[in-house]
């Protein structure tokens, strides 16, 4: 079966080659991915997948499935990029590494029963869908989730932070400035919010980062700002310890709002993040099927300090994200211009297909063997 696997995507190399380049050349920012979109569930219908467009009432989302049972395996994809820079984070050649696992599965579900499930999760950058797709039961039937993401370095799934994106917005009042010299202004709340927080967070443990930005101040001194905001990313390697944190936050914003008199509203400007809980029995099955297709140094769990939107899905389904290699000059950055094109070079390709073959190898496992399937269950469920 896995030799079949391997000759459908050789067989049809050129049209993942051709998807690559599509999205390299034609970068779109979060929510607005309308070509990556069109491109990839034409390609997806073209290997007889049957595709839901517009997902959950979602622009550019969409859910493509081949076969009819359980289990059920799914791969995610992720295809927005960044406004001006292009694909520095390589999500072209994530989604094209997904669509591979998917039809490499697809090519012999009918044969071994299960289901391949590939979704199209838009706007990543800007939180993502995911939170939403769990909040909406997408994935309760659905058995494990994975996807592999090109890297600087071959690692296994390890585990990310936790983020909590929140907002406060002190609302004022109206007027000009030198007539109200002695009225406290929605600024004055921000900057008196952020310098207590910054002697509160002393207390903060260790793990935890609070970042912030002034968002509005207003527009020109010679009125008073009606509203003024900060925004903050709650960083920590739990989401119990960053919900903590966040109700600090809001205790100093209450506090400010009652002292100086003005109206203070809280809000999250993106989806949280939770943090990802890495499943290790499917760890282990994709390490070992990474290294059959040729990759063999394999760094161990890697942990990171951004979040990961797969963090949400890990809470429901036992889920992975491993990290492949794709350059072959050691002085590439990833998140850089030269990491993007390294993402189209013939090297980064071909590892891409290695990592999209060990992702559909594991799959079959699953699919073939109950008891792999037993163990991974187990596992997330003893959690």
């Amino acid at each position: 079966m896995k030799q079949e696997m391997i000759s459908y995507i050789e067989k049809h190399k050129e049209d993942l080659i051709n998807l690559n380049k599509f999205l390299y050349e034609n970068p779109e920012k979060s929510y607005e991915e309308h070509k990556a979109y069109k491109y990839i569930t034409d390609l997806l219908e073209k290997h007889d997948f049957e595709v839901s467009k517009d997902f959950l009432e979602l622009n550019t989302s969409f859910y493509a499935t081949k076969g009819t049972s359980h289990p059920k395996i799914c791969f995610l994809c992720e295809y927005d990029a960044i406004e001006n820079e292009g694909h520095i984070t390589g999500h072209n050649l994530l989604t094209s590494t997904s669509v591979a696992a998917a039809m490499a599965l697809g090519a012999i579900v009918e044969k071994t029963g299960g289901t391949v499930t590939i979704i199209g999760c838009p706007g990543e950058y800007l939180g993502g869908t995911k939170s939403i797709m769990v909040k909406q039961d997408v994935f309760k039937d659905i058995d494990i989730a994975m996807l592999a993401h090109p890297d600087v370095v071959t690692c296994e799934s390890g585990t990310s932070s936790a983020i909590i994106p929140l907002s406060l917005k002190f609302i004022g009042n109206k007027g000009l400035s030198f007539l109200n010299k002695k009225s406290y202004t929605s600024l004055d709340g921000i900057l008196l919010t952020l310098n207590i927080l910054n002697i509160v967070e002393k207390g903060f443990p260790d793990d935890v980062e609070v970042t912030s930005i002034l968002s509005n101040g207003g527009s020109t001194p010679l009125l008073l700002p009606l509203e003024a905001e900060a925004k903050f990313y709650i960083r920590a390697k739990e989401m119990d310890v960053a919900r903590v944190v966040e109700e600090k936050i809001r205790e100093i914003g209450i506090y400010v709002s009652k002292l100086i008199r003005i109206q203070s509203v809280f809000s999250l400007y993106e989806p949280e993040n939770e943090e990802l809980n890495t499943n290790r029995s499917l760890n282990r099955l994709f390490s070992h099927n990474l290294k059959e297709t040729g990759i063999i140094n394999i760094g161990g769990p890697r942990d990171i300090n951004s979040g990961l939107s797969l963090g949400v899905v890990s809470k429901s389904i036992p889920s992975i994200q491993p990290f492949y290699s794709i350059i072959e000059d050691s002085s590439t950055k990833y998140g850089t211009r030269d990491f993007a094109k390294a993402t189209v070079s013939e090297y980064g390709f071909n590892e891409a297909i290695k990592a999209a073959l060990a992702l559909a190898f594991t799959g079959y496992d699953i699919i073939s063997n109950e008891n792999l399937l037993a163990e991974v269950k187990n596992e997330f469920y003893k959690k």
